[in-house]
């Protein structure tokens, strides 16, 4: 057998089992499609209406695109939500393990749009979503109308001290003794607010998923410099992994025109909560807006 993202098929029942769980949250009908690329079969959800302008979403790390189309239920009634399964990140998207110093994500996500009859859209991609939205604007601008950022990987990184004392060590304790108490320890320091869903999700996936500790490269000035399109960059205060502020600074340096935002009392995990969720979706149509009744 090649890659997967599961260490196990009792493990891989259990991811599929938490996607329709996520997929149940989502407040709107979703198509559910699978999309052939060179790396294989993988699936895509859509959701919204039919003539709304096209939203690409792409999910964080070691999720799917249930997951992040839960989070983004304001957003259904007002764009047509695209969001592929990530390769070698979802149980659902293409399972193998992509390079992250070329731009393979860059070919797989315009093979995606190509199969969904998709020439250009606004994209939108969250933590490792984000690192790999920002890549495909850098290798295939003339597809990205408008760039939003959420968390993202890949402009620039935490400290690695905070990240072993604060994550490292807790995973160990978590993996050595399987507790609630443990569990809430290991997620304190990601999670703004607590969903057991999203908690026991992670939970299991500490044990049912192929533990892949690659961060992605941080782009190069020039390539930040290069983001011709409008582009939106949301940080977290309280994010250990890529810190809002140092994230944001960066982003205002170098991307031209880019609008940014620190989001306050927040960790890496954004809130799971309606009032979150709306203001997200408030923020986002705000940017990803229209014009004289045209997509920007």
């Amino acid at each position: 057998m090649g890659y997967t993202v599961w260490t196990s098929e009792a493990g891989r029942d259990r991811l599929e089992a938490w996607y329709d769980r996520f997929l149940a949250r989502v407040p709107a009908p979703v198509d559910r499609r699978v999309v052939t690329t060179s790396l294989g079969p993988g699936t895509a959800l859509v959701a919204g209406p039919e003539a709304a302008p096209p939203l690409v979403c792409l999910h964080a790390m070691r999720t799917g695109a249930a997951h992040l189309l839960s989070e983004l239920g304001p957003l259904l009634d007002r764009f047509r939500v695209v969001a592929p399964d990530l390769p070698g990140q979802s149980v659902y998207g293409p399972q193998t393990k992509l390079k992250l110093d070329d731009d393979s994500y860059a070919v797989w996500l315009a093979e995606v749009f190509d199969a969904l009859g998709l020439g250009a859209a606004n994209v939108f991609g969250v933590s490792w979503g984000g690192f790999v939205a920002r890549q495909f604007a850098v290798a295939r601008p003339a597809r990205v109308r408008k760039l939003g950022l959420l968390v993202p990987a890949g402009i620039v990184n935490g400290s690695h001290w905070k990240g072993l004392t604060r994550m490292a060590l807790p995973m160990l304790r978590y993996r050595l003794r399987r507790t609630d108490r443990n569990l809430r320890r290991l997620l304190a320091p990601l999670l703004t607010t607590w969903d057991d869903d999203w908690a026991g999700f992670m939970g299991d996936g500490m044990w049912d998923m192929v533990l892949d500790l690659r961060i992605p490269p941080l782009a190069t000035d020039a390539e930040l410099r290069g983001l011709s399109m409008p582009t939106l960059v949301l940080g977290a205060s309280d994010d250990i992994s890529f810190p809002g502020g140092p994230l944001v600074a960066r982003a205002k340096a170098l991307i031209p025109g880019v609008d940014t935002e620190v989001m306050t009392n927040c960790k890496h995990c954004p809130p799971t909560t309606d009032e979150f969720r709306h203001w997200l979706a408030a923020r986002l149509t705000g940017f990803f807006k229209e014009r004289d009744g045209q997509p920007v």
